[in-house]
Formats: C-alpha cells, structure tokens, sequence
C-alpha cells in the first residue's frame, strides 16, 4: 500500500491494475472494458449521497477520454448530467495517464460544490440550453433486438432511460421485429447505448437476469432540418409493416425505414 493510501485507495489500484491488464489480454477482441464503481460522499446537505459511477475504458485509453456515466437517487437527473461534465473536464487534465482513481477522489471532494453550481446556475443553463440549441446537437439512433424475454419489464426500462436521458422516440414490435428508434443530444445517445450494453435488461432462458447480448445499431446519424422530429417517447404495437411505416414517417424518416427496415423482413 502506497505511503498515505487508505486502504480503499489500496483496493482501487489494485482493482484498476487488474483491470487494465485484462484490457490488454482482450484489446484485438473487444471495445474496451466497463465496469461500475459506487462511492458514497458524506455531508452533502446533511445527507449521503451514493454515487453509481459507469465507467467504460476504450481499447486506446488512456490516449483516449473513458466514457462515464452517473446515476444517484439522490440527485436530479440534471445534477447527474453536471457531475458527468465536470469529471470529464477533469479527464482531459489527465489525457494519456491512468486517471480513474484520481477522478473518483477528485468528485468525492468536490461533488458538494458541483452540486450547489448545478442548483444555482439550473434556470440559467435551460434558458441558454433552448437558446443555442442546434440541429447539429440532435442525432438519431436505430437499435434492432432480436428478442425480449421479460417483455413488461424490459418496456419499463427502457422507458425510464429515455425520460432520465431526455430522449424521444419508438420503442416498436411488429411480429418479430423489434426496433428501438431514439432521437436527443448526442452525448445523451451515447449513454443509453453504454446502458443498453452494460445493464442486465432481459432474462435467459432459465430465468436469470441477462445483458443485452442480441442488439444491432442500424444507424446512427444527424437529425435532418428537413424531419419533424419526435415530441414524446412511445411504445408501439404494429400489426402491419405499413403501421411501422407510419411511425418513422412521424418524424420525416422515410428513408431511413427504406432502407434498414424491409432487409430484416427476409
């Protein structure tokens, strides 16, 4: 143990050079690693605060930025959204050196004050976040499942990430089809993908608890000043491929289910 380490700073660093090894056995395999870390901070409006860090390293890290994601029941999904910002400004401070373990010190210290800025500044930034807010910023995201075991509680999950992140869009079944077609900020993209392929969303066929193993990402792409755009999150049920056209052609993307959805019919 490193001289002023405590022995939760020990753990870590053993943790992260286990981790880190194992990137390097499976690089030419995989994306990288993912793994989660929950920290609890005290004294935080006279209360504890778990934090449930996602952290998600690429093959190249650390020449390349890890993708993080936070969530805490005790905090707003904004004041999630603030934290993430603020540890991947850190990040950059440590481009190319082995950062996890002073990120997590670093918002174990600081997430009081993250926090306050966050509730201070929240009406200001949604005032300038509808001001400047660009086609540039909105992408599109097409996911085709192969299947849902547990079908209600799969529905609910996703529903929930796409009203956490602020995303709109399908979640949509036809037959066997089953196509998931999100529109928001591309950093909001992101995370749901990170969530879609980390969270344990379905059950195998003996009942137990599984990660989304059978997910295929048809397109992800810029939304278009010509599209419409979707105002709400829905679940549909189509019995009829031209039921499933018409959802896409909600928000202008005709194209799009030209494209990608009539090869999934052979």
């Amino acid at each position: 143990m490193a001289q002023g380490d405590t022995p939760w700073d020990a753990r870590l660093r053993c943790f992260l050079r286990i981790s880190s090894s194992s990137q390097g056995k499976k690089s030419k395999k995989t994306h990288g690693i993912t793994f989660r870390i929950q920290i609890s901070v005290k004294e935080l409006l006279d209360t504890d605060v778990l934090l449930k860090l996602l952290f998600h390293l690429p093959v190249n890290y650390p020449s390349t930025l890890p993708d993080i994601s936070v969530n805490s029941d005790q905090l707003t999904r904004a004041q999630c959204m603030d934290v993430k910002d603020k540890l991947l400004e850190q990040a950059k401070k440590h481009l190319r050196e082995p950062m996890i373990h002073d990120l997590i010190l670093w918002i174990q210290q600081h997430l009081k004050y993250v926090v306050k800025q966050s509730a201070t500044v929240c009406s200001e930034k949604t005032t300038l976040s509808k001001g400047t807010s660009t086609e540039d910023s909105t992408w599109t995201l097409l996911l085709h499942l192969d299947h849902m075991r547990a079908k209600a509680k799969y529905i609910k999950t996703v529903e929930k990430w796409a009203s956490d992140l602020r995303l709109t869009g399908r979640l949509m079944f036809m037959g066997k089809i089953i196509l998931i077609l999100l529109q928001g900020d591309r950093s909001n993209i992101k995370e749901y993908l990170i969530l879609q392929k980390t969270s344990k969303v379905d059950v195998d066929s003996s009942g137990k608890k599984c990660k989304e193993k059978m997910i295929s990402v048809l397109c992800e792409t810029k939304v278009q000043s010509q599209h419409k755009r979707f105002q709400t999150f829905e679940v549909k049920e189509c019995s009829t491929l031209d039921e499933l056209q018409k959802e896409f052609e909600t928000a202008g993307l005709t194209t799009l289910f030209s494209e990608f959805v009539p090869p999934l019919l052979k």
